[in-house]
């Protein structure tokens, strides 16, 4: 079970701080990321953690403004979102892969579950 919070409604310029926490049965952990989905888009890529190794991803819309980051032990991870624009306005989901399927950590597919969502609203 995947819990997200740290949602709200902020300023452009500003910044937010999500937090995504990982519970129930012990699993391996191979990854977890951040995708997000705004009104009538797709869901798109905005960062993720290859939990081995600790190595970040990033897409390319948030690329040098968010930061990922996670707390192995926990099973947390942390979105620092700053610099915030109201083009970064969608529900924001985690994911976490448990079963280490092939393919890139960029891919949706990759993650086995999902949280509920959290809304990011930056108004201009």
């Amino acid at each position: 079970q995947l819990q997200a919070s740290g949602g709200g409604l902020v300023q452009a310029g500003g910044s937010l701080r999500l937090s995504c926490a990982a519970s129930g049965r012990t699993l391996t952990t191979y990854g977890m990321a951040w995708f997000r989905q705004g009104s009538g888009e797709e869901r798109e890529f905005v960062a993720a953690i290859d939990w081995l190794r600790g190595t970040p991803y990033y897409g390319r819309s948030v690329k040098g403004r968010f930061t990922i980051s996670r707390d192995e032990p926990e099973k947390i991870i942390d979105l620092q979102m700053n610099s915030l624009k109201p083009e970064d306005t969608a529900v924001y989901y985690c994911g976490i892969d448990v079963t280490g399927d092939a393919g890139g950590f960029r891919y949706p597919e990759r993650y086995d579950y999902w949280g509920q969502g959290t809304q990011v609203t930056v108004s201009s």
